[in-house]
């Protein structure tokens, strides 16, 4: 499931439940670090890219935003058409493949989402995805920098990705690399700005509200298990990879492979919704049912608290 996404989804979770992190506690190795790269990224976030991203909302019409945001779902159907192959999983690779070759050639080069209109399932896995249906179910939190809440199973494929980026074989100038690259971390927050303009006061202590719910939603996709706090053996990177039974309380959502649940477009959860929406996931508590709003685009995101 692709990284945009999956914030969205946790950032629309706690607004519709605040005050249930206060009832939830997982064990967080990490936490020092991650509270101060925590508040740099929310620094960061705050004074540069928040009002940077309303400028681009401000000057770029809607359907050239939503043409960019469409552009980048297509590289990232690549990037997920890598990683069903190193899943072995065939028919989401397939289908990953039909998806660009039809986005890449009738979709002037990715800026229409024809895959879409045609009902093409989208199955936007990344390396972390791949890494969990490895059996690296179990990973602890871990604040990315910049790119902002992920797993240290997640990050150590964010890093891969991002050190050799699909954008590299299609744009061979250093400049119109970064340019691109920027571009892609701009959209990409201008599509958040609705939800998370709604989130900064939802609860008391923002950076354990969004570390559960965020671990919630991501455990249920791969089909880990929670590191509840009063657990009394240490994970050093994550039990040095291997799934740790001790830490099993119920059976994971998914035994082989990672939940994936697709991406009908890729600049979602702002208020303008470019394109299309869809559902996003089940029931993640007893109670409660996350919000159908939230949809596609992946890495990198920015720092949104």
């Amino acid at each position: 499931m692709s990284k945009k996404k999956l914030l969205a989804a946790t950032l629309l979770l706690c607004l519709s439940q605040v005050g249930w992190a206060e009832e939830q506690t997982y064990k967080d190795p990490y936490e020092g670090y991650n509270r101060v790269m925590f508040n740099i990224n929310d620094h960061l976030d705050r004074y540069i890219m928040t009002p940077v991203a309303r400028g681009y909302r401000k000057v770029t019409p809607s359907p050239v935003r939503t043409g960019v945001n469409n552009f980048f779902n297509n590289l990232r159907d690549v990037v997920s058409f890598g990683s069903n192959l190193l899943r072995l999983d065939i028919e989401k690779a397939s289908t990953d493949f039909v998806r660009v070759g039809i986005n890449s050639t009738f979709g002037l080069g990715g800026l229409l989402n024809i895959a879409d209109a045609g009902q093409i399932p989208n199955n936007k896995n990344t390396l972390g995805d791949t890494f969990a249906s490895w059996g690296w179910k179990n990973s602890n939190y871990f604040i990315y920098p910049i790119l902002g809440p992920s797993t240290v199973r997640d990050s150590i494929g964010s890093t891969i990705t991002d050190a050799f980026p699909i954008e590299n074989a299609i744009f061979k100038d250093n400049t119109v690399r970064w340019s691109t690259a920027g571009l892609n971390g701009i959209a990409t927050r201008e599509a958040l700005l609705d939800v998370t303009d709604s989130l900064n006061d939802a609860a008391l202590d923002r950076y354990t509200y969004m570390r559960d719910v965020y671990m919630k939603l991501r455990n249920r996709q791969v089909g880990g298990t929670l590191f509840p706090a009063d657990e009394d053996e240490d994970d050093d990177i994550d039990s040095l990879v291997a799934p740790n039974s001790d830490n099993t309380s119920a059976q994971p959502a998914s035994a082989d492979k990672p939940t994936d649940t697709g991406e009908k477009n890729s600049a979602s959860a702002s208020g303008s919704m470019p394109v299309t929406t869809e559902p996003v996931a089940a029931k993640y508590t007893n109670t409660t049912t996350l919000p159908a709003t939230a949809t596609s685009a992946s890495q990198p995101y920015w720092s949104v608290y």
